[in-house]
């Protein structure tokens, strides 16, 4: 079995490089995007027996796709996002590696290089007895997945093009090392409201956008309530609707001619975007008194694996966790019929991902990696 402190160690050097997403990214922040950790994780994963391809996603942002040969047929598969969120809000130094009291600190360490620090560890052990896992092994690093999700459809594609089978695809986030076999899905619309502007002594003369948009939220929050009252289909529970940006007004004594308001629709499986669209397209017509155009800022598919298919009770046995749903979406948005199991998983808590101070426990480390040794088949 791989040692905690060896993991620990493979993840104190992987928080030292920083790999803040872009838009993200400020003077705290050190080079922006993940280019430094792609390129001594290529170098890593070579010295330890990987054949590695690259893919730019994004100008100058590329997955990284390495694998190994099993000693059987099949494919096992690790999706782990390289990106992580800013770090102006921390209170403690950001990239620190810091090893203390049986944790891991700095950004990065929960979400979610701990799980490429245990894959690291795993292979290197691998690689120092000379063995191979039980099955055709592929990790994936994948980029932008804090802010617009590009990196897990062009690893979907990837996969697809390359013409593999994936039996099992484990997506990394910190679970407590439970298997999350669903989470919700999202829509985020912009509604623009277009009034016409007059001196606000004479309102009369003007088409106020801004009170439009008041009726249209009043309707979207009415929507909100008769999703809550409508019964569970899914153990993810009712979908929601939030109003989450409002912009509107140009000046105290002009009548608003431009109202922007942007919301969140969170998905359960089942719903189709486009109709969830049109329909919340029809309720602003009804609601709203005055023309408006609608922008889909973002979508990602809601995500399900039956809780009950053969590899999630053996990762249900192996960590001792039941199957779980999780609050927040994932990169498995984008694996549907990818691989025959896809679950999402890892060490520790996502009440530590994205704080003022970010942190995982070695304990927790430890025992991926012994879920993981046994799904290699070692």
């Amino acid at each position: 079995m791989v040692s905690g402190d060896r993991i620990a160690s493979w993840l104190s050097r992987l928080v030292q490089i920083p790999s803040v997403a872009p838009v993200q990214a400020g003077t705290r922040a050190g080079t922006p995007g993940e280019a430094a950790l792609a390129d001594a994780l290529e170098g890593w994963f070579k010295a330890l027996g990987g054949t590695v391809q690259w893919e730019e996603v994004l100008p100058g942002r590329h997955n990284l796709y390495a694998t190994w040969q099993g000693d059987s047929d099949g494919w096992a598969a690790v999706d782990v996002h390289m990106d992580t969120v800013g770090v102006e809000q921390m209170t403690t130094e950001p990239f620190s590696g810091d090893i203390h009291d049986g944790r891991v600190y700095g950004r990065g360490s929960v979400d979610t290089k701990a799980t490429l620090a245990v894959v690291l560890a795993l292979l290197e052990q691998l690689a120092a007895e000379g063995r191979r896992p039980r099955t055709n092994l592929l990790v994936t690093a994948t980029v932008d997945e804090e802010v617009d999700a590009s990196g897990a459809p062009a690893f979907a594609a990837w996969v697809r093009r390359q013409g593999l089978a994936l039996d099992q695809l484990a997506v990394a986030e910190p679970t407590h090392c439970a298997p999350v076999v669903g989470h919700k899905g999202l829509l985020r619309l912009e509604f623009i409201i277009q009034g016409e502007p007059a001196h606000s002594s004479q309102p009369h003369l003007g088409k106020n956008a801004v009170t439009a948009a008041a009726h249209l939220i009043t309707a979207l929050d009415v929507e909100h309530a008769r999703l809550q009252s409508l019964p569970a289909a899914t153990p993810l529970g009712a979908p929601t609707l939030t109003v989450t940006i409002v912009h509107g007004g140009t000046g105290a004594n002009v009548v608003p001619d431009r109202c922007v308001v942007t919301i969140d629709r969170r998905m359960v499986p089942g719903e189709d975007v486009d109709e969830l669209q049109a329909w919340l397209c029809r309720i602003a017509e009804d609601a709203c008194p005055l023309p408006f155009t609608v922008r889909r800022l973002k979508h990602i598919n809601a995500f399900s694996q039956s809780a009950t298919s053969p590899w999630v009770q053996q990762l249900t046995e192996w960590s001792g966790q039941e199957p779980a749903y999780a609050p927040y979406g994932t990169n498995a948005w984008a694996y549907g019929g990818l691989a025959k199991e896809c679950v999402v998983i890892g060490p520790g808590s996502i009440d530590q991902a994205h704080g003022v101070e970010e942190w995982v426990e070695i304990a927790e480390l430890e025992k991926l990696a012994g879920v993981y040794a046994r799904w290699w088949g070692r």
